[in-house]
């Protein structure tokens, strides 16, 4: 029999960089033949999308290569969508060097290593290692763990301190579980707020998890695979807020919204609208495809709370739709009022 699959777990909070990372992995994947499994949140299948276009994949069927779960996390869904996925991958495992496993932005990693502890999956394949996306910017601005010298001086004071949000203990459950810290958008914040960011992660991790600064995913692969950690195997060494609980349940008010318009918009206009419906909604998170008028290529649109970016990626084909795909992510959301909302922007 051969060796056990390699599977790399990329996880992170929504918007740290997940999927710009694994594209440039892709990209430079050193002859490496890499599947890569997607968990979406959202009907629309951004992330997939966005990874299927880098034009990297070498099977005939590139939907082989990339496989997307779109009902949910992985670690809620796992007994009905990822143990026969896993099955479908391992049958091809001659084929296969490595798996990379993309979680939700609201995932927790842990039931998803367990999952590996399963007899069915144990014997073909391991969890080399976890690595943890985090965005430099957002945890600058406190859009993650709050006022970061607040916070530590609370610590100080008293380490029994509870926890203040669930996306807080989300974010240390996530770091909880990582042989690596990948720092991102270090470019976005100057030198000292980096060193401050990174001396506030090296106090949550244990010293043996180091902390690499990165922009644009720009990372050598051979940092993000062959760490041979087997972290199924040593999980209790990787404490979790949740190991307790008999069963996870993520928090039903964080829900997302599916926009298909047949509108275009001109970036710079669509993004200051979109801002104002963040300051009006608790939107987390926004990533699409946009219609751009006058344009041949296709947008691609990237927003981490009032923050965005965008960039052109490719060609619009001839049998394709030239139409405007956002998913919003965030607690609340309703989807016929914020639709509405951003039509009537654009319509006045």
């Amino acid at each position: 029999m051969s060796a056990k699959i390699p599977v790399t777990v990329i996880t992170g909070f929504l918007g740290s960089g997940k999927t710009t990372t694994i594209r440039h992995l892709l990209q430079n994947n050193q002859g490496r033949r890499i599947a890569v499994l997607v968990n979406e949140f959202g009907e629309v299948g951004i992330d997939g999308e966005l990874l299927r276009s880098c034009q990297v994949c070498d099977d005939e069927d590139v939907n082989n290569n990339i496989v997307e779960l779109t009902n949910g996390c992985l670690c809620c869904t796992v007994q009905e969508e990822f143990f026969p996925t896993m099955q479908e991958l391992l049958k091809r495992r001659e084929k296969i060097d490595s798996i990379l496993i993309e979680t939700s932005g609201l995932a927790l990693p842990k039931p998803l290593v367990q999952a590996f502890r399963w007899p069915e999956i144990k014997t073909s394949a391991t969890v080399d290692g976890v690595v943890t996306v985090v965005d430099c910017e957002a945890v600058a601005n406190g859009s993650l763990v709050g006022d970061i010298d607040a916070l530590e001086a609370q610590r100080q004071a008293d380490p029994n301190l509870d926890h203040e949000t669930p996306i807080e203990e989300l974010f240390e459950d996530q770091l909880a579980c990582a042989d690596l810290v990948l720092l991102t958008k270090v470019d976005s914040v100057d030198e000292a707020t980096s060193n401050k960011v990174q001396n506030w992660l090296k106090e949550q991790l244990p010293k043996t998890v180091k902390i690499v600064p990165c922009i644009g995913g720009e990372i050598n692969p051979d940092l993000l695979l062959g760490f041979n950690a087997a972290v199924e195997d040593n999980l209790d060494s990787r404490p979790s807020h949740h190991d307790t609980e008999e069963e996870h349940e993520h928090d039903d008010e964080v829900n997302s919204v599916n926009l298909i318009l047949e509108q275009e918009f001109e970036p710079k206009e669509l993004v200051e609208k979109l801002k104002g419906l963040v300051a009006n909604y608790e939107i987390y998170r926004v990533k699409g495809f946009v219609a751009v008028p006058n344009k041949s290529m296709r947008l691609v649109l990237q927003g981490v709370g009032d923050r965005f970016d965008y960039f052109y990626d490719r060609l619009w084909q001839k049998d394709e739709i030239r139409e405007t795909k956002l998913v919003l992510i965030g607690k609340f959301l309703q989807r016929e009022k914020i639709q509405l909302e951003l039509s009537n922007n654009f319509s006045n």
